[in-house]
């Protein structure tokens, strides 16, 4: 029988989450400095942080593997 690590699993599942969230903040991040472009990046920004907060308390919360699957994107 396979045991899955649980906490191992939610660590993998975090830095996947990290990596996503990066990439998805990468044109903003342009967008960013561009002063025309500035307030709606900020905007962006702060709707990728709130998904990516929603996604990291899930991963916590989570109490199998297929619930941390679930989750990812």
């Amino acid at each position: 029988m396979i045991v899955i690590n649980l906490i191992k699993a939610q660590a993998i599942a975090h830095d996947v989450r990290r990596a996503a969230r990066a990439e998805e903040f990468k044109p903003l991040d342009v967008k960013a400095t561009i002063p025309s472009e500035a307030a709606q990046a900020e905007t962006d920004r702060q709707a990728v942080r709130d998904k990516y907060a929603t996604m990291q308390a899930a991963i916590d919360a989570a109490v199998d593997v297929e619930a941390i699957k679930g989750v990812m994107p």
